[in-house]
């Protein structure tokens, strides 16, 4: 299993399977295929697309449970860990490299 290492200046390293990763990652419109940067001014942006996803999510997933329950199906099965979960570290390490004035970086 490959992994992804988020790296900063700012905190400890912050590390995600490839799955979550990549998905961070093209939430945020950057290439998950190499290294990349999130610089500081890009971080409120970035905050604010992994919330709009999370936001996407939950609608989905609620909306999935309310039409298998009209149906009178059991709910279906979700990851048993959220985006909004699996999002709570990288987003800490955004606000406090925003804040120190320093990148982000992974794949380097």
């Amino acid at each position: 299993m490959s992994l992804y290492r988020f790296k900063s200046r700012e905190t400890g390293d912050l590390v995600m399977t490839s799955t979550h990763g990549q998905r961070l990652l093209e939430i945020l419109g950057k290439d998950p295929s190499g290294p990349g940067i999130v610089l500081p001014e890009q971080m409120p942006g970035a905050i604010e697309a992994i919330r709009q996803a999370i936001a996407a999510e939950e609608a989905e997933l609620k909306r999935l449970t309310e039409e298998a329950a009209a149906r009178g199906e059991p709910p279906p099965d979700f990851d048993a860990v959220s985006l909004r979960m699996r999002s709570v570290p990288f987003i800490d390490m955004l606000k406090r490299c925003q804040q120190a004035g320093v990148e982000v970086v992974w794949g380097v």
